[in-house]
């Protein structure tokens, strides 16, 4: 019988304790993705495994920290009379804490609670060894009488509680390495100094928004900006300041925009814009504001300005054309002065400044 996973936890002066505070435990199993009360039916067919092995009436695994118990796998024989249930007073107990041979006699309170309405008690517990020593919780056996755990079977739930362990090993490699690759994967699509999305993340957003744009019909409008005299920034104060202007922009023009819009950095001084079911006229509200706001921004090494272009999607000349129409506005808004917003288009006789080739 198989029983969800219940956290219990610990009275407060023991959470209040230094030890709590310092538990070396709570890293371990937290490495080992199980710091929580998620219910975890492979703990359920180990405990069900102990109580074959033991030939007791039920089992269980916990883990503890300092502060807190999981009891991760339940298992009780048919007959054993009722479910297993929480006890009101913990299972921690010091006397689990004691690495080495298979223990008996032991008076926990929890576990007397959590056995008694089955009429069992606890009868032996097996300490489960992190790979440096430290007990990180228990194979707890229950029964009416006392288990008499002959070698072979002492042996088999010792075998038991190391391939548990060499589980959880395998378990915080694994964990590591999905962690590991999450983060590689983020960092592919991120640039390292404004923390913004990078060039291939845009190519990709780009692609999911003009597919969403032709499937509702929504329009879509990209801006790319430059910061205008960028390089007099490097030049007069050296590439660190430029790297703290750059950082400030990208906050500023963040902060500026809706949480669906898509700020990413384009390269060197250049950033673009996404702008989703936003229409030509509202495109260039937004790029009005963003061109104020950081016209009017006292940033650390002095005022600065931004050139924009504006583009509309075309949808039948696609993502190229309006990478394209954007630039040619942001050229001609250098070209005419700088500090301005300029609508982009490929074709001079287009009045509506659509990407249309």
């Amino acid at each position: 019988m198989m029983v969800a996973t219940t956290q219990i936890r610990q009275p407060p002066e023991l959470r209040d304790s230094a030890s709590a505070r310092l538990d070396p435990r709570a890293t371990i199993l937290a490495q080992y993705g199980l710091s929580d009360d998620t219910p975890d039916p492979a703990f359920d067919e180990l405990a069900c495994l102990a109580g074959y092995i033991g030939e007791c009436a039920a089992a269980l695994i916990c883990f503890f920290t300092a502060e807190d118990q999981w009891i991760k796998g339940r298992w009780a024989r048919r007959g054993a009379g009722c479910r297993l249930q929480p006890p009101a007073t913990p299972l921690y107990d010091i006397s689990l804490h004691q690495p080495g041979e298979i223990l008996t006699g032991l008076a926990v309170d929890g576990a007397a609670q959590l056995f008694a309405p089955m009429k069992l008690k606890l009868q032996a517990a097996l300490p489960l060894c992190a790979p440096d020593g430290e007990v990180l919780g228990a194979i707890l056996l229950a029964d009416r009488q006392p288990l008499k755990l002959p070698p072979r079977q002492s042996r088999a739930l010792k075998l038991l509680a190391a391939q548990i362990v060499e589980q959880l090993e395998l378990r915080r490699t694994l964990l590591g390495l999905s962690q590991a690759n999450g983060w590689l994967a983020q960092q592919a699509v991120t640039d390292f100094l404004t923390a913004t999305p990078n060039r291939r993340a845009l190519d990709k957003r780009l692609d999911m928004e003009i597919a969403r744009a032709g499937r509702t019909g929504d329009p879509l409008c990209l801006l790319l900006l430059d910061i205008d005299h960028f390089k007099a920034v490097n030049d007069e104060f050296g590439h660190q300041a430029g790297d703290t202007t750059l950082q400030e922009v990208a906050r500023i023009l963040q902060a500026g925009l809706r949480p669906y819009d898509f700020l990413a950095r384009y390269g060197g001084e250049e950033f673009a814009v996404l702008l989703p079911a936003t229409n030509l006229a509202d495109a260039l509200v937004v790029a009005e504001r963003l061109r104020a706001t950081i016209a009017g921004t006292g940033f650390t090494y002095g005022r600065l300005t931004i050139s924009l272009g504006v583009s509309r999607l075309d949808p039948a000349s696609g993502a190229q054309a309006l990478m394209m129409a954007a630039d040619n506005g942001l050229y001609r808004a250098k070209a005419a002065g700088r500090n301005r917003v300029l609508v982009g288009k490929l074709n001079p006789d287009d009045p509506s400044g659509s990407a249309r080739l």
